[in-house]
């Protein structure tokens, strides 16, 4: 195999491999944007991914399981918000225990449902989302360069691939170009001025997190009904905490955080095609090693490797309005 296909092949990967880090990273984004902190990213992912794939074996559907991963994702969501807006409680002891409690109840539900040691039944392909072949992908395949950047890198991936890619210029209309977004922006900066004009922070704030539910549902499915053929322990394996740490690295803004979760996909894709190879001058690296990578770089980058990154000024600090 030239190097050519070796690089489409590693991009192609790269693709797949970050699609629950921008969909989880967009979804921190809202409610981040709002004012809300939310650790408990990793644990609606987890509950998504496995009422995703629990609904598309009991139901056969992919789309019943879609719904359901979304539905569960934004019910966690709005218990973050009761806990933290309603009740103003401590924003990051409210997502560690939304992430404690998925991480436990997936096991014991999954477990006492199916019998199968916390897993979900293997899904059938009427159960998942197929790969989608554009239109002339298999024509341009043999064609030089142009063919496999088409087939492989543009064609061949699920709906949810494209949705992914396409939410980023959405999420971005939606923040910078409409009212939602403006004051979605504002109550994040200085919920004082905001209550002040008589809009809700409460109701503004609770919409950011629905939209985060929404987002985190469509991670988990992913995980659940594409990457893999249904649900297994602790199948995020991180990625919610990595999520987090590639939305610091993007500054709080969407386009920046598609291109910060392609290079975590990367590195992903990179340790992966470098399982067991040997490396000049180095030789055989260990695979433990190479999976280490994503999270090397989290640690890296979180260390202060990335500038000086500001986060909205109100995030984390519960609202109280003055009488």
């Amino acid at each position: 195999m030239d190097l050519f296909n070796i690089v489409v092949q590693t991009l192609g990967s790269t693709i797949r491999l970050s699609v629950p880090l921008l969909f989880a990273c967009l979804a921190g984004l809202y409610s981040e944007r709002s004012g809300i902190f939310d650790i408990g990213l990793e644990g609606k992912m987890l509950v998504g991914a496995f009422a995703g794939a629990a609904a598309a074996a009991v139901f056969h559907s992919a789309w019943i399981g879609l719904g359901m991963a979304v539905l569960i994702s934004v019910a966690f969501a709005l218990v973050h918000g009761f806990a933290s807006i309603t009740h103003r409680g401590n924003q990051i002891v409210s997502g560690v225990a939304i992430n404690f409690i998925a991480a436990g109840s997936t096991i014991i539900l999954g477990q006492a449902w199916f019998r199968q040691g916390g897993r979900t039944p293997a899904l059938a392909p009427g159960e998942r989302f197929e790969a989608i072949i554009l239109p002339g992908a298999d024509a341009l395949r043999g064609v030089p360069v142009v063919g496999p950047i088409y087939a492989q890198l543009i064609s061949g991936h699920s709906l949810l691939v494209y949705v992914a890619f396409l939410a980023v210029p959405f999420t971005w209309w939606v923040l910078f170009r409409t009212r939602f977004g403006l004051r979605l922006r504002a109550v994040g900066e200085n919920p004082a001025a905001v209550d002040t004009a008589g809009i809700s922070v409460t109701w503004l704030r609770y919409r950011a997190l629905i939209c985060t539910g929404i987002l985190t549902g469509f991670a988990g499915a992913y995980l659940a009904m594409v990457q893999n053929a249904g649900f297994v322990k602790d199948m995020t394996a991180g990625k919610g905490y990595i999520a987090l740490a590639a939305l610091i690295f993007a500054k709080w803004k969407p386009v920046n955080a598609m291109f910060a979760c392609l290079l975590f996909g990367f590195l992903d894709a990179l340790s992966i095609r470098l399982q067991g190879t040997p490396l000049p001058l180095i030789g055989k690296v260990p695979a433990q090693f190479m999976q280490a990578l994503p999270y090397v770089l989290t640690v890296v980058l979180l260390a202060g490797f990335i500038g000086k990154a500001i986060p909205p000024k109100a995030g984390g600090v519960p609202y109280v309005k003055e009488r």
